[in-house]
């Protein structure tokens, strides 16, 4: 056989048998613009915006919105956790993961979250981003006074007033009589709103200063205040004289309680009360008053009275010298 034919037909060979294995078996030839597997791009968190979600009597949702930023290649199997930790305590309240999946395109992605949480106190709130289960990011916002995140029923555009010329609680007196004092009591509402405010009442309650005893209790329906009107409730309530007094004024609507507010009424001549005044205990000291609170001597504690001995007063002198003669007579006559 011709050798030039035999290398003709070996090389035939070896091209059929090439081709018949890369049909059979897909990549067994190397693809010359494979540059292996491909890096994925960098994720990291850009930004973590908090809002106030819906609110119950004891709960609060935070609605957390965490905005990572992502660029070149697609990234897969991102995922973000977040959890609420008690800013007083240190402890953790709650957590929740959030499967992001795949990112793809080049800028912010926005994934948001919500956590409930009791509504006191302040939280730090911690977002963490993970990519294939490794982190790679994480970021801490603070959140405070969660209490204020009013539920439906507490939510109003009315309260009482907060100024001098318009006080939200006074009062003026409407007349007097032996034992008691009438007044005439005043609260001053103000309707911040787009809409009528209705439903509404405030009720007064005058308590003794010293005592807290509630001297005095009493209810006004205010009707119904308009959009960005002010309005004055009045009432009138007796109490005895020669007192001071507290007067707390609430707000309520439909029964809830919305708004609070103190005034003073100082009906002791003697001495004066404010709202804003720091009061201490007193302790009473029951034996002051103890045997009609007569003119008995009192004594230091730990000190004990000087006791002084006396006798019958015109004997001492006399009862001595009788003894001295007595003692003489005795001697005399046993010396006979």
């Amino acid at each position: 056989m011709d050798r030039n034919a035999l290398l003709a037909g070996g090389a035939v060979g070896v091209v059929v048998i090439a081709v018949v294995a890369a049909v059979v078996v897909p990549g067994v030839l190397a693809d010359p613009t494979d540059e292996g597997p491909v890096r994925p791009g960098p994720v990291d968190v850009a930004d973590v915006s908090i809002a106030a979600g819906p609110a119950t009597g004891e709960t609060a949702t935070l609605e957390i919105a965490t905005r990572i930023d992502h660029g070149g290649n697609p990234t897969q199997n991102v995922s973000v956790l977040v959890r609420a930790i008690d800013a007083e305590s240190g402890l953790l309240t709650t957590t929740k993961q959030i499967d992001v999946g795949t990112i793809t395109r080049d800028g912010e992605t926005v994934t948001t979250t919500n956590l409930t949480v009791p509504r006191e106190g302040g939280y730090d709130v911690e977002v963490v981003l993970y990519r294939d289960a490794e982190r790679v990011d994480e970021t801490r916002k603070s959140v405070r006074g969660v209490s204020a995140i009013k539920p439906p029923h507490l939510q109003s555009t009315t309260s009482f007033t907060e100024s001098e010329a318009l006080p939200p609680v006074s009062f003026s007196i409407a007349g007097t009589d032996e034992d008691q004092t009438t007044l005439d009591l005043s609260g001053t509402l103000m309707n911040t709103g787009d809409e009528p405010a209705d439903d509404l009442s405030v009720t007064f309650v005058l308590r003794q200063a010293e005592s807290n005893i509630v001297a005095a209790r009493t209810t006004a329906d205010a009707g119904t205040v308009r959009a960005g009107r002010t309005e004055t409730v009045s009432t009138t309530a007796s109490v005895p004289n020669d007192y001071n007094y507290y007067i707390d004024a609430v707000l309520l609507r439909d029964g809830v309680v919305i708004d609070t507010a103190r005034g003073a009424a100082n009906l002791n001549p003697t001495r004066t009360i404010s709202v804003n005044q720091t009061t201490e205990d007193v302790e009473l000291r029951v034996e002051d008053f103890e045997n009609g609170g007569g003119d008995s001597p009192t004594y230091d504690s730990g000190e004990e009275p000087t006791q002084t001995e006396s006798s019958a007063p015109g004997f001492g002198a006399v009862v001595a010298l009788v003894a001295l003669v007595a003692t003489g007579l005795v001697a005399r006559r046993w010396s006979q």
